[in-house]
């Protein structure tokens, strides 16, 4: 299920502290500036309310963290979520299966970045774009969204990460100025022992 929240301007983290774990509370006092831990409280809090409504789950959840830094629920390996802010969204998908999820601000970029991260095709699709800052932006959204479902981190060329992929929902706001990008996994089967 996927939880939004955009209108982050209007967000009050302070009153949202008391709420969080005392682990996510200090990750959100670690951001300097206001807008940082605006959207790490509320991504975290939409995580709670996912959690709430889909599994019943009143207290706020603790992290542990995979080898390239992916969270999961301590006690309920069963829950999968993945979290994404930026300026203008905090986003949170809670599932059944592994997902990996990216939002971000619709902004111009540097060409050098495009042509780093980017293959030939889609360089060809960014350039022939009504708007090609969207459609840079989606793109990128995309691989995020695969490599965080991975797990990995930003460890593969970023140019064929997207490669054999079909299956990614990507919603472009440009009213609010944002595009999220969500990649389901296949639903993991406990192994049984006999």
């Amino acid at each position: 299920m996927v939880y939004l929240n955009d209108d982050i301007a209007h967000y009050d983290w302070e009153s949202a502290l008391p709420l969080l774990s005392a682990q996510r509370r200090k990750q959100v006092l670690k951001f300097k500036h206001e807008q940082g831990r605006r959207t790490c409280a509320a991504a975290y809090l939409l995580l709670c309310e996912g959690l709430r409504k889909e599994y019943g789950i009143e207290e706020p959840p603790v992290f542990e963290y995979g080898e390239h830094g992916k969270p999961s629920i301590v006690g309920h390996a069963d829950i999968h979520f993945n979290l994404s802010h930026c300026r203008e969204a905090a986003l949170c998908v809670v599932s059944d299966r592994p997902v990996g999820v990216d939002v971000e601000s619709i902004r111009p970029f540097k060409e050098s970045l495009v042509n780093y991260t980017m293959s030939d095709a889609e360089i060809t699709r960014i350039h022939a774009a009504e708007r090609p800052e969207v459609e840079f932006i989606r793109l990128w959204t995309m691989k995020e969204a695969v490599l965080k479902l991975a797990g990995t981190g930003i460890t593969n060329d970023l140019k064929t990460v997207l490669s054999g992929r079909q299956q990614i929902e990507t919603m472009v706001n440009l009213e609010k100025n944002y595009v999220y990008s969500i990649i389901f996994g296949k639903k993991v089967v406990p192994s049984q022992t006999k």
